[in-house]
C-alpha cells in the first residue's frame, strides 16, 4: 500500500463513520473559541471546558477581557497548565483585538499570529472551526498519528512540515474535518504512551506491522 492508497483508505473510513466532526472545546463566539484554544495548549479539552464557563461569564468578549487584570484572569484558569503565561496572553490578546481590530476576530494566519499567545496551530484552528477554511492545525496528536500511520515521511520532523505533507494528499473539502479525525484518533485510540492497537480499525494497515517498523 503506497501513501496515496493509505490516505484513501483512512479518509474513506472517517468520511463514512464521522461525516460531521468538530472540536470538543465549548465556546459561544469566535473570541471564546480563540481563548479556549490558547488555554488548551499542553492541557486537555476536558479541563478547559471545566474552567471556561466561569471565565466566559465574567469576560464574555474581548472588550470585557481587555479591561481585566492579569491576576484576576489567573484566578479563573489557575488549574490549567502554565496559568501565569496564559492569563497574560489572554489579556494582552484581548487588548490587541480591541486596539487593532475593533474587537472583531481577524481571519488570516498573518493577522491571528500577531496576537499574543497565538501560534500557527491556534490560528489554523480558528480558521477551520469558525471560518470554515481548509486549514490543517497540527497539534501533538495530529503530529503523532500522522507519523505512526505512515501519512508523512520521517523527514517531516516539524509541525509545519507535517501540515504541508497532509495538505498534499487530503482533498480541500476534507481538510478541516481531517484535523479532528486525526486528533480524536490520537486522543482516544493511538494514544501517546500506550496505543490501543487492539481497538484500532487501522491495525491491519498500520506501518508497525511491517517488517523492521517500530511504533514510535
Amino acid at each position: 500500500m503506497n501513501r496515496s492508497e493509505r490516505y484513501k483508505y483512512i479518509l474513506d473510513y472517517f468520511r463514512a463513520q464521522a461525516p460531521i466532526v468538530t472540536t470538543e472545546l465549548e465556546f459561544g463566539s469566535a473570541f471564546q473559541l480563540l481563548c479556549a484554544t490558547v488555554l488548551s495548549a499542553q492541557c486537555t479539552d476536558k479541563r478547559i471546558n471545566q474552567v471556561t464557563p466561569a471565565l466566559f461569564k465574567m469576560y464574555p468578549t474581548a472588550e470585557a477581557m481587555a479591561k481585566a487584570e492579569v491576576e484576576d484572569v489567573f484566578e479563573y484558569i489557575k488549574s490549567v497548565s502554565y496559568p501565569n503565561a496564559k492569563a497574560k496572553h489572554l489579556v494582552e490578546m484581548s487588548q490587541m483585538l480591541m486596539d487593532l481590530f475593533g474587537g472583531e476576530m481577524p481571519s488570516t494566519t498573518e493577522e491571528l499570529t500577531r496576537l499574543p499567545g497565538v501560534g500557527r496551530k491556534t490560528a489554523n484552528v480558528l480558521q477551520a472551526v469558525w471560518f470554515g477554511k481548509a486549514t490543517m492545525a497540527v497539534d501533538t496528536h495530529v503530529y503523532r498519528v500522522s507519523h505512526r500511520m505512515g501519512l508523512v515521511p520521517k523527514t517531516a520532523n516539524t509541525p509545519l512540515k507535517v501540515e504541508k505533507e497532509l495538505l498534499k494528499y487530503i482533498p480541500e473539502e476534507d481538510v478541516n474535518k481531517a484535523h479532528h479525525w486525526l486528533l480524536l484518533h490520537g486522543r482516544y485510540i493511538c494514544t501517546s504512551r500506550t496505543a490501543k492497537c487492539g481497538e484500532c480499525v487501522f491495525n491491519e494497515i498500520c506501518p508497525k506491522q511491517l517488517e523492521g517498523s517500530k511504533l514510535e
